[in-house]
């Protein structure tokens, strides 16, 4: 009787490797375990599906955050504004915009508006230099209201201070809304009342305020460009100046300044305005120059006439 034929296939053969076997088997494992994962990743981000992101500027926070649970998206709380026009807890602003499409679960970063103000310690600054006094301010949350100049010989020092009409003491405790002006008053020697105006254009409010204030100036009207709000102010930058870089002014004066969010416009402006700042400085050194040149020559023609009224004889000299 004949033995039948075994079939000799791929099949039986790695059956009866032990290495092609295990070899195989880790493929196979390997294969199973990237597809899981892929499906894995697949539901966990919810691949193609997207959601529209709502506006929610306007409603309040308790109302906005059942409107994100609505569309699939969550909320928070990433800042907060005073704005006495609206209610505590408005939502003022949102990042994406309105319109944006996105993945489901998407963080939405909300501003909303403060119930009130928050309130902080006035610095005492008399006696500091005015640079010194501004950056204290500063720290404080604070800016300065107005630059009032006195007669003094120490230039540039805060004489006092005043909040309103309410004069800053040492060891008191006077407290301001974030935000608030303080006036101060600083001391110039006489001869010495003009600055140099700085160059401001190009730069954002709150620097090219900073500006103003070191060089003892005040700042004047301050206009942005229709569109411009509290949200996107801090991109805004100076496009033009009231009194031109590097001109002289009095100490105390007032800059005013227009901003603008057009980029090109603010490039082409300060490439004029250095322009002109050039001219002026050169103008300006000149002038002093030449100043100081006449007040040498008078001071010299008065020494010559004194030393002349001594040497001369009296009348009584002369008869004699």
């Amino acid at each position: 009787m004949k033995k039948p034929v075994r079939n000799n296939t791929l099949w039986t053969t790695i059956r009866g490797n032990r290495l092609a076997t295990n070899l195989l088997a880790i493929v196979g494992l390997l294969v199973a375990l990237a597809l899981a994962a892929h499906l894995l990743m697949q539901l966990g981000t919810r691949h193609g599906a997207r959601r529209t992101v709502p506006d929610f500027a306007g409603i309040r926070l308790d109302d906005a955050l059942r409107l994100a649970a609505r569309n699939d998206l969550r909320l928070h709380v990433n800042d907060s504004l005073f704005v006495p026009a609206y209610e505590g807890g408005i939502v003022l602003d949102q990042l994406p915009e309105q319109g944006v499409e996105v993945k489901p679960g998407r963080m939405v970063y909300v501003t909303i508006n403060s119930f009130r103000q928050k309130r902080v310690p006035i610095p005492y600054v008399a006696g500091r230099s005015l640079r010194q006094a501004k950056n204290m301010l500063e720290i404080a949350g604070l800016e300065i209201a107005e630059l009032v100049y006195r007669p003094d010989l120490a230039t540039n020092y805060v004489l006092a201070e005043f909040f309103g009409r309410d004069s800053i003491r040492p060891n008191e405790t006077v407290e301001a809304e974030i935000g608030s002006g303080i006036t101060l008053h600083v001391g110039v020697e006489e001869g010495q009342q003009l600055t140099a105006v700085p160059q401001i254009v190009g730069l954002g409010l709150t620097e090219a305020k900073g500006r103003l204030w070191e060089s003892g100036l005040n700042v004047g009207s301050v206009t942005f460009d229709e569109g411009i709000n509290l949200f996107n102010r801090k991109e805004a930058r100076v496009c033009r100046q009231g009194i031109g870089a590097e001109q002289a002014a009095t100490l105390g004066s007032k800059v005013s300044m227009h901003l603008t969010l057009d980029r090109e416009l603010v490039a082409r402006e300060r490439e004029e305005a250095e322009k002109q700042a050039r001219a002026a400085a050169a103008e300006r050194l000149a002038a002093e120059q030449e100043a100081a040149e006449e007040a040498a020559r008078a001071a010299l023609e008065a020494r010559s006439g004194e030393h002349a009224a001594e040497e001369s004889p009296s009348n009584d000299e002369f008869f004699e």
